[in-house]
């Protein structure tokens, strides 16, 4: 049928079908992290409720004399901000130990069932946290065990969706893609706070509950419908190498090309089913352990934003609580225009570690900036939160997006995109590590001042800098290489060796 038809109306017809499959992917993976990030904002939101300041409130029980009346024990102690930081603990260091393992089962399962039950999962202990206010529970291990379960369950997300992504778009603009893409890290937060402040005052439980259910039922909607490979729906697969980034690395193609029997051997190797890669096989990938660590100390960074801007910003510039909250909120808007700009500058020239290390170094002396006159006003906070935000997240972006996606695909790797669920958890999970260790450093340094909390995050962006330092040499000297070559301009590197 295909032969009957002009080439151009055939390929315009395959180029339609094909953009429509990628769109639907790509939205549908949106939707389903959006949602994942959704079900773990309600925490950060009920806090306040969890313990609150009683003075001025109308008790129920007029011969009550307690000062804590209205706080929910176990978190009406006075250490009631270790008791949260632990809750937020068990989260963030299941979450760390679990990724690394998630993406090896994430390779041997069909995407679509390890999505369908990592969410199913995640719905029910979001809602079981929830269902402790109405079960009128007070225990605190209760509430750390949902926790520690409920992180456990969220490491199937990250490794899903970027292996689906990168089996459906090729290298050549996946940068900018997938820089837009991860808009739903802050769009799922947006709206984690939004469901979660609908009941915070009047029922709190229901605040988990509602997006315990709605990460259920889209990981119901998942099952039908994700598509893992472009193959399954007779799309043209992408093209992850190409032109003359595979002309200056050691080529990885036939060890026979000499002998005569290239073309034998290609064919068997092609004709061979991928095998799943382990953990010391992924990071044997060169530049795996690299962003990894990178990605521990950027991460680091964020996190602590993340956790603490809001109290800095109560402390240092005096804005009530609510205000606060809301001119953080510029922050995350700083790293989706990071993370679009980081894809897109990547995405030109070719060197991921590059523009990740460009911007980190910039980022240090923002920081600083910051901590220094950014709270000299609202107009100097808004640019000074947004230019942190851009220069902070757009690394941690590209890294944990197309630079694990680059990296799943090497070149090294004959074709076998089966490494891409572990590389992306390898190196996801080594920035979760990062991101439990910066809130709870921030919490020891504080009491001393503010200034040393901006020093740690400072020597962090150095830190993640210096892990970069031996990729970034390779791009530079790939680029003398072919401008040396070619007389002119060369945007096409080689992978990092």
């Amino acid at each position: 049928m295909r032969s009957s038809l002009a080439p151009g109306i055939w390929l315009l017809r395959a180029f339609s079908r094909d953009s429509w499959y990628r769109g639907l992917i790509l939205l549908l993976t949106f939707l389903i992290y959006t949602c994942y990030h959704m079900s773990r904002k309600p925490i950060s939101i009920v806090k306040s409720q969890l313990h609150r300041n009683c003075t001025g409130l109308e008790k129920p029980n007029n011969d009550s004399n307690s000062t804590t009346w209205c706080d929910w024990a176990p978190f009406d102690q006075d250490n009631y901000k270790e008791l949260l930081g632990g809750v937020d603990d068990a989260f963030l260091i299941a979450y760390a130990v679990g990724m690394f393992f998630s993406g090896i089962f994430g390779e041997r399962l069909p995407l679509r069932y390890y999505l369908f039950a990592g969410m199913l999962l995640s719905g029910i202990f979001t809602s079981l946290f929830g269902l402790g206010y109405y079960w009128n529970i007070h225990q605190l291990w209760y509430y750390v065990l949902v926790q520690v379960f409920s992180g456990l369950a969220q490491t199937t997300g990250w490794p899903s969706v970027v292996t689906c992504v990168g089996n459906w778009f090729g290298k050549g603009k996946r940068g900018f893609i997938m820089g837009v893409w991860n808009s739903h890290t802050s769009v799922g937060n947006i709206l984690g706070s939004l469901i979660a402040g609908i009941w915070v005052d009047s029922a709190w439980g229901l605040s988990f509950i509602v997006p315990g259910i709605v990460i259920a039922v889209m990981g119901l909607i998942s099952f039908f419908f994700l598509i893992e490979y472009p193959e399954d729906v007779d799309c043209t697969p992408p093209q992850h190498h190409n032109g003359p980034a595979e002309d200056l690395g050691t080529s990885v193609d036939c060890p026979e090309r000499e002998s005569g029997t290239e073309g034998a051997a290609c064919s068997k190797v092609s004709d061979e089913k991928p095998e799943a890669i382990s953990f010391l096989g992924a990071l044997r990938i060169p530049g795996v352990v690299e962003f990894s660590l990178c990605l521990l100390f950027a991460k680091l960074v964020s996190y602590t934003f993340l956790f603490w801007l809001p109290l800095y910003i109560v402390n240092v510039a005096h804005f009530g609580p609510k205000e606060a909250g809301d001119l953080s909120t510029l922050f995350d808007v700083g790293g989706i225009i990071g993370g679009i700009l980081a894809g897109i500058i990547s995405d030109y020239t070719n060197g991921r570690a590059t523009t990740c290390c460009v911007m980190l170094i910039v980022a240090a002396p923002m920081l600083f900036l910051y901590n220094s006159v950014g709270q000299n006003g609202i107009g100097s906070s808004v640019v000074m939160l947004i230019i942190c935000g851009s220069l902070v997240n757009g690394p941690y972006s590209l890294i944990t997006t197309a630079v694990s996606a680059d990296l799943g695909t090497h070149k090294s790797l004959r074709g076998n995109a089966k490494a891409l669920s572990t590389v992306a958890a390898i190196i996801d999970g080594t920035g979760s590590i990062g991101a439990a260790l910066g809130p709870l450093l921030a919490g020891l340094i504080s009491p001393t001042g503010w200034n040393n909390v901006f020093y740690m995050l400072i020597s962090a962006d150095v830190l993640a800098c210096l892990f970069l330092s031996r990729l970034v040499f390779k791009e530079i000297q790939a680029w003398r290489g072919c401008v040396n070559r070619n007389r002119g301009s060369c945007l096409a590197l080689t992978h990092p060796r």
